[in-house]
C-alpha cells in the first residue's frame, strides 16, 4: 500500500518573509501572492515562526473604534507584543511548527489539530524550508478516483497483503465510502480488513457484510 507522503502534498518554493520584514510589506506579500500566511526564515532558511493574517489583524483590533460601537478587546501580555509589532520577528506565531517530506496524511493532520494551526512549513533534515502544507493540500486525497481506491483495496490489500482470494470479497467504492461483502477465511480476519481499508487513501467510510468460513476467536475449551 502506498500513501501520499507530505512532500508529495505541499507547495515548494514558498513565498517567505525575512525577519525584519516590515508589517506593511507582509501585508503586501500576503496580498500580491494570493496567500493567508507566509514563514519567516532566519539567515540559513531555517524556520522561526509564521506570520498570518490572523496575526497581522490584531493591529486593527487593538485600535479604538471610532463609531463606538465595540469595545476594546482585552489582550494577554504576548497578544498586545504582537498588536503593537512592526517587523514580522515581533508579529510570527513562534516557534515554527513543522513537518517533514516523509509524513503521511495522518501524521500531518494529527500534528495540525494538536498545535491548531492550518498549515505547516515543510522541513528538510538540516530544517531547512522546503515547502508548506495546508488544510487543503491534505484533503486532496480525498479527490482520488474511487476506481483506484477499489484497485489498491482488490489487489494490493486483498490479494497481495492478505493473500486472499481475489472473488472472495467483493469491493464497491462509491465517492470514497467503500462497502465489502462476501467471504472470507477467518473471522479474525474482518476487523483488520476494515482498520486496512480505512487506512487507504481517499477512503471516506467502510462498511462490512462479510462472512466467514471459521470462528478463529473462540478460546478452545480445555480438555475438548
Amino acid at each position: 500500500m502506498q500513501h501520499r507522503t507530505v512532500g508529495e502534498l505541499m507547495t515548494r518554493g514558498v513565498i517567505q518573509v525575512q525577519p525584519q520584514t516590515p508589517f506593511k510589506e507582509i501585508v503586501r506579500t500576503l496580498a500580491e501572492n494570493d496567500v493567508t500566511a507566509v514563514p519567516v526564515v532566519d539567515a540559513a532558511g531555517r524556520p522561526m515562526g509564521v506570520v498570518s493574517e490572523a496575526d497581522l489583524l490584531r493591529k486593527s483590533a487593538d485600535q479604538a473604534d471610532p463609531s463606538g460601537r465595540t469595545p476594546i478587546p482585552h489582550l494577554e501580555a504576548w497578544e498586545r507584543a504582537k498588536a503593537e509589532g512592526a517587523r514580522a520577528e515581533e508579529l510570527m506565531s513562534a516557534p515554527a511548527v513543522c513537518a517533514r517530506e516523509e509524513w503521511n496524511v495522518v501524521e500531518a493532520a494529527r500534528l495540525m489539530a494538536v498545535q491548531n494551526v492550518k498549515r505547516l512549513p515543510v522541513v528538510d533534515e538540516t530544517d531547512k524550508l522546503v515547502g508548506i502544507v495546508s488544510r487543503g493540500d491534505l484533503l486532496r486525497i480525498f479527490l482520488r478516483n474511487d476506481n483506484a481506491i477499489r484497485a489498491e483495496i482488490t489487489q494490493d490489500l486483498l490479494h497481495r497483503t492478505l493473500g486472499l482470494v481475489p472473488s472472495g470479497v467483493t469491493v464497491e467504492v462509491r465517492e470514497g465510502q467503500v462497502t465489502l461483502t462476501g467471504t472470507v477465511p477467518a473471522k479474525s480476519l474482518i476487523p483488520v480488513i476494515e482498520r486496512l481499508c480505512v487506512s487507504v487513501d481517499g477512503v471516506v467510510t467502510v462498511s462490512e457484510h462479510l462472512a466467514y468460513e471459521t470462528d478463529d476467536t473462540r478460546r478452545a475449551t480445555v480438555g475438548t
